[in-house]
């Protein structure tokens, strides 16, 4: 339910839904089940929008029961899922639902959370060929890094592994990183090993556009043999202008005017995977507060507070108020008023 809270609270998206008549005489093949996601989710958007509603809270029954039918029983009422997995999901139905294509103007999810990248590949060298073998290699076709251009609706964030060992207190240590930090694995520059069933690949990434609304995960899960081991690491992060200019191709850079985000919605994990909770944070655009929802209980909460939460999802809006060389003068000239004070 959470990363549907999280959905409705992006504006475009939740200006479309409320708006029947827009998805309403989309045609799908004779006994295809999609069409009655959108149906289902536009229903709980004006539900939840509806300013004369009887009841202070909104049962998502109806579009769970959806969920379950269009995804044949791999997401479950009565079983937590994995939030990430079910977004994923429900963002590439819903587009295949509206008709949607390979083109980015095709549907409302493609233009709001498409954007794009270039991925470099290339093939591990073997461990134990000499120097001249490697050398004689890197030449050719298969150990070339090959460059492919590929879409993408969210990033996953790599969190660093978390300690095995307590400190001299005895006390489990929870690590802290930046998310500037994580958002390095784009910048181009930085490689990671991905392993394949015989065989090892080395990969980085650039970023090409940048989409209106930027959808984060971080891979806090991890599944072995026998179960699913949860990485408590905590991101720290600011809630507006977080700068991506860096993580852009150097071709790509002069096409944004607009690079920085805001934080619009930040669900958190609680717990471990099999017995864990989510809720979720949201900013309230009329006050400009920030509430804290879970099960049927809201509270306020503080922006400091939303750091020290175990994030899961976090959706960003791009802020297109200020360009980066407005901000970066104006951070300039707040910086000479400082020092000559």
């Amino acid at each position: 339910m959470y990363h549907l809270q999280a959905l409705s609270h992006v504006i475009p998206l939740r200006n479309y839904f409320m708006r029947e008549e827009n998805y309403a005489d989309i045609k799908r093949p004779p006994g295809d089940k999609l069409a009655l996601l959108p149906q289902r989710f536009g229903e709980l958007v004006r539900k939840l929008w509806n300013p004369r509603a009887f009841k202070p809270h909104v049962s998502p029954h109806e579009m769970l029961q959806a969920a379950v039918l269009c995804s044949d029983k791999r997401f479950q009422i009565t079983k937590q899922g994995d939030a990430a997995e079910f977004l994923s999901w429900m963002l590439n139905t819903l587009h295949v639902g509206l008709n949607g294509s390979k083109k980015t103007s095709s549907s409302i999810i493609y233009q709001i959370f498409r954007g794009r990248m270039r991925e470099y590949t290339r093939k591990v060298l073997p461990v134990d060929a000499s120097e001249e073998a490697r050398a004689t290699l890197m030449e050719t076709e298969e150990f070339k890094e090959k460059m492919k251009e590929v879409p993408f609706l969210y990033l996953t964030l790599d969190l660093p592994p978390a300690p095995l060992y307590r400190d001299e207190l005895m006390q489990n240590i929870i690590p802290q990183v930046p998310i500037g930090v994580l958002l390095q694995k784009f910048n181009g520059v930085a490689e990671k090993e991905y392993k394949t069933y015989n065989e090892n690949f080395m990969k980085r990434f650039e970023l090409l556009r940048l989409p209106q609304y930027l959808i984060i995960t971080f891979k806090r899960f991890h599944k072995n043999q026998w179960f699913v081991e949860k990485n408590p690491t905590i991101v720290n992060f600011p809630i507006s202008n977080v700068d991506l200019y860096d993580c852009l191709a150097e071709d790509a850079r002069s096409l944004h005017k607009y690079t920085t985000y805001d934080l619009v919605a930040n669900v958190v994990h609680d717990e471990k995977f099999a017995n864990g909770t989510y809720r979720i944070q949201l900013m309230h655009r009329g006050t400009a507060k920030w509430y804290e929802l879970e099960n049927l209980h809201v509270k306020e909460i503080l922006p400091q507070e939303i750091t020290l939460a175990e994030s899961y999802i976090q959706i960003w809006e791009l802020n297109t108020q200020r360009t980066r060389e407005e901000r970066l003068g104006e951070d300039e000239g707040l910086e000479q008023f400082t020092t000559t004070t």
